[in-house]
């Protein structure tokens, strides 16, 4: 099928790669140019596994464009509409802006029968606006449906995600637009794939609960470790005990720094906000707590590290070992890595941090920061090491190594992933979060 994909940052990318190594014939469409020309070179605008490979073979084989001009999207049978809804300047609600000015711009260019197909996660009761602002602008009108497929991409399995995701999601108003999704992923739904038909609201409510619930599970059990600490627990046995119960699982059970990212935060503010416009403030207040349970983390954190080197910050040399949100990833944005990174900055001590993909957008957020070529090399002259970001390369770092160049052997292990015996033995103190 034709396909256009409006907005090419991390999901639009994605998607657009997704569709074309499904076979599909993919415009992606987007007002900056420099990540236009970018793409159009065969590189991403972002770190994701395997990402670059399948652009590249795309751009190729032809089945791959990208442009700045909405008229190249004209002829195509499917749009996807998958830009950014980052939380507003002025509150916790979802800034529409980009979804608006993206409708706005391709619906003059719909000229014939066609689906148009949000993946951007909105507010619930958006996609039913702008199916009405389709039907004003488009010059089809009424040949111009409207569905909602939302997005659950994983950063760091984000193709795998598009390619053979847990479940696809359509919400619809037709027979006729449940047929065109279910041709578009054909492969992925004989692959196995299991489809959930649903009507609009449903669609738009499915992404913000489902990240609202592992948000939930997340802050759960690191208000379980803050008690774990003070009465001497191991946080790690006891999600491991949990994790038995079929009722509950072992995954996303793990105490640690908490989330971050530019979904999980402010998709939950932008929930809470929408159910207070809707009359319904009440069903969601728990979030609140959720968030803050999460922002207490990163201070905590802080805390330790502070504590860990005698009370005072000033002068002192700290080692920060990530700085993405979470591994095989380069977003930094609401990085609880960076956030504790740019705390103990601004309370004196002196911070070098490093990250294997994950520099370069950290030093844009904060350039006063130091930036290692290397672990070692942050860690050098350290009177104390933060773990902030689970990258395999810093559960393979030697302990004994790593003391030869450090003035102390003090480690926060803030993702409760590195072995603690290991480290002990070659004399270090090791601070987990929620472990004795």
């Amino acid at each position: 099928m034709r396909v256009s994909v409006i907005g090419t940052g991390y999901l639009g990318a994605v998607h657009a790669v997704g569709m074309a190594e499904l076979g599909h014939s993919v415009v992606g469409i987007d007002v900056d140019e420099d990540k236009v020309a970018a793409l159009s070179d065969g590189r991403a605008p972002i770190y994701e596994p395997g990402l670059d490979e399948l652009l590249k073979k795309h751009a190729e084989t032809g089945l791959l464009r990208f442009s700045t001009d909405y008229a190249e999207a004209a002829d195509a049978e499917v749009h996807f509409i998958c830009v950014g809804t980052p939380q507003r300047a002025d509150g916790l609600a979802a800034d529409m802006t980009f979804v608006d000015l993206a409708v706005d711009a391709l619906a003059p260019h719909l000229a014939g029968a066609c689906l148009v197909v949000g993946k951007s996660t909105v507010p619930v009761g958006t996609a039913q606006r702008l199916a009405n602002r389709l039907t004003k602008l488009a010059p089809a009108s009424s040949d111009v449906e409207l569905a909602w497929n939302p997005e659950f991409l994983r950063e760091g399995f984000a193709v795998q995600d598009t390619l053979r995701p847990d479940r696809l999601v359509f919400g619809v108003t037709t027979s006729d637009a449940e047929v065109t999704l279910r041709e578009l992923y054909a492969d992925v739904i004989t692959a196995g794939s299991p489809v959930v038909v649903t009507d609009l609201p449903t669609a738009e409510l499915v992404k913000v609960s489902a990240n609202a619930f592992l948000a939930t599970k997340i802050s759960f059990i690191n208000a379980i470790s803050e008690i774990c600490e003070v009465a001497s627990a191991d946080v790690t046995k006891l999600a491991d005990a949990l994790g038995h119960d079929v009722r509950i699982g072992r995954k996303y059970l793990n105490a640690g720094l908490g989330f971050g990212g530019g979904c999980l935060p402010k998709d939950i503010r932008a929930f809470m906000a929408r159910a207070g416009e809707l009359g319904a403030s009440h069903a969601l207040t728990f979030l609140a707590e959720v968030d803050a349970i999460n922002l207490r983390r990163r201070e905590r954190v802080a805390e330790i590290a502070r504590d860990m080197i005698g009370g005072q910050l000033v002068g002192r040399r700290v080692a920060v070992l990530g700085a993405a949100f979470k591994p095989d990833s380069d977003d930094v944005r609401d990085s609880p890595a960076l956030n504790v990174a740019g705390r103990l900055h601004l309370q004196g001590a002196h911070v070098a941090v490093y990250d294997p993909k994950g520099m370069d957008n950290a030093k844009k957020i904060f350039p006063t920061l130091e930036y290692a070529p290397s672990a070692m090399d942050a860690c050098r002259r350290a009177d104390v090491i933060l773990h902030l970001t689970e990258w395999t390369e810093f559960r393979e770092l030697d302990p004994a190594r790593v003391a030869a160049v450090v003035n102390d052997r003090n480690l926060i292990d803030a993702r409760n992933c590195l072995d603690a015996e290991a480290w002990r033995a070659a004399g270090w103190t090791y601070r987990g979060l929620g472990r004795p």
